[in-house]
């Protein structure tokens, strides 16, 4: 493989496992807010423990996605040299203001929420947890603004010729209202209020099959469930906003995720399928002209195919990003039938005597991961052969002194590391979950503890 493929491969590597924790961060966030909420207002310690056990996680969660976060801004300079230097101006200001606007508040206020149980009044430590969580949310807007440009790109002008040539914001607004970062903004979020959702409901869902902390569960999974449900559904406007979106200005990468090839036709819109590229057809279940009504509520308006652009300026691989797209499609109609079902239990009293579907919620927190992680390789996959859509190609992006066998090194030492850090989350993980929710108590209630308390007072 040339170094192009394998710094491409490198970087979504590496994105792609660092993408992991944020979306839970946020969810998490959102949830232990609701939680702590619950607490100031019923005055119910059941719902403080809830929130206790669950900072504990999101501090484990925030942890890992911090240092798995810093290698990727290493790869632009690295890798991706001629990219960075045409992007550095858009970039550096949407990190900077990530940096000064988010990041700061979440760890600002991070430490008052992991520590300040017992040194800050209840109020305090809720207005801690709601800007942890804003700060989190506030860190995701600015990222997906600088990417949102790179897929529609505004508020800029071009500086220098050829090598030299570099994108200059002329208007900071317009760069981060650009068409497409609203709609991309709103739509990372609710995947990120999902995982974290899915999370809750996977957690109670374990402690219920075994009979454990059985209040505790049951509260739990109602919380990450009422997320869940309405976040679902509101992801199915969301997504269609952003598809919009992407029919107007990206209209290749439409063609591409749908496996559209006739150049203006009537679109069909495929349930699954498989495309061939060579052959330029799509093979598989669809319903006639269905793209052409989600765009434009007609079912025999015209939708530009890839045959309507040069071979050149098509994605690479429309059937990787037809599939990626499919799935994450597949993921989120899970999410809404598996929520609706065990509301519908819910509703009729019974949603915990259903053991097989407490089974499906401990493995359904892969669903919304999945769909994250399938929906950021079809919008990236999509957007080729452009790095900056329509401005750079990725094939001009690279470093020019970096080469295969390098990239090929320093992909194995990543994998390796990578795997000893998703090992370390994972057993650190469990660990917490069958310690259970109860931990901070035995902590301050262990014989240890009460034995030099007594030998205290006796002195």
């Amino acid at each position: 493989m040339d170094v192009e493929i394998l710094s491409r491969i490198q970087f979504a590597f590496t994105i792609s496992f660092h993408y992991i924790y944020p979306p839970l961060s946020i969810g998490l966030g959102l949830c232990m807010v609701i939680m702590e909420g619950l607490y100031l207002k019923t005055g119910q310690k059941i719902y403080e423990d809830m929130t206790r056990f669950f900072t504990r996680i999101f501090a484990l969660i925030f942890g890992i996605g911090v240092a798995t976060g810093i290698v990727m801004e290493f790869e632009f300079g690295t890798n991706w040299a001629t990219y960075s230097k045409y992007v550095g101006d858009v970039f550096g200001s949407a990190l900077a203001a990530e940096g000064i606007f988010a990041f700061a508040l979440e760890s600002g206020f991070l430490g008052v929420l992991l520590f300040g149980w017992n040194k800050v009044s209840p109020r305090v430590h809720f207005f801690a947890t709601i800007m942890v969580t804003l700060g989190s949310m506030f860190s995701a807007i600015w990222i997906v603004v600088a990417n949102s440009w790179q897929q529609t790109p505004a508020g800029f002008h071009i500086v220098g010729e050829g090598l030299e040539a570099r994108a200059e914001i002329i208007n900071f607004w317009e760069m981060v209202f650009n068409p497409s970062s609203l709609e991309r903004i709103t739509h990372v979020w609710i995947g990120a209020f999902l995982s974290g959702a899915f999370l809750v409901t996977s957690i109670a869902a374990w402690y219920i099959r075994h009979g454990k902390h059985l209040e505790f569960s049951r509260k739990a999974f109602k919380i990450g469930l009422s997320v869940a449900l309405i976040c679902s559904y509101v992801q199915l406007f969301v997504g269609h906003k952003s598809a919009e979106v992407v029919a107007e200005y990206q209209p290749a990468k439409l063609a591409a995720m749908e496996g559209h090839f006739e150049e203006n036709s009537k679109a069909d819109m495929y349930l699954f399928g498989w495309v061939n590229k060579q052959q330029e057809t799509t093979k598989g279940v669809a319903i006639p002209g269905g793209l052409s009504f989600l765009i434009h509520y007609n079912f025999t308006e015209p939708v530009k195919g890839l045959r309507a652009f040069a071979p050149e300026d098509r994605p690479g691989n429309p059937n990787l990003v037809f599939q990626t797209y499919h799935l994450m499609i597949a993921c989120g109609m899970a999410m809404i039938l598996l929520t609706s079902l065990a509301a519908w239990y819910w509703r009729k009293g019974v949603l915990f005597d259903k053991t097989w579907m407490m089974k499906v919620f401990v493995w359904a927190v892969l669903l919304p991961q999945l769909a994250n992680q399938a929906g950021w390789f079809a919008a990236e996959t999509g957007r080729q052969p452009w790095v900056v859509y329509g401005l750079l190609r990725t094939s001009d992006a690279l470093s020019a002194s970096v080469k295969a066998n390098q990239v090929l090194f320093s992909l194995v030492l990543f994998s390796l590391v990578y795997a000893l850090l998703l090992t370390l989350f994972l057993y650190l993980l469990n660990k917490k979950i069958v310690h259970g929710p109860a931990a901070h108590k035995e902590e301050m209630h262990s014989p240890q503890l009460e034995e030099m308390a007594e030998r205290f007072d006796t002195r």
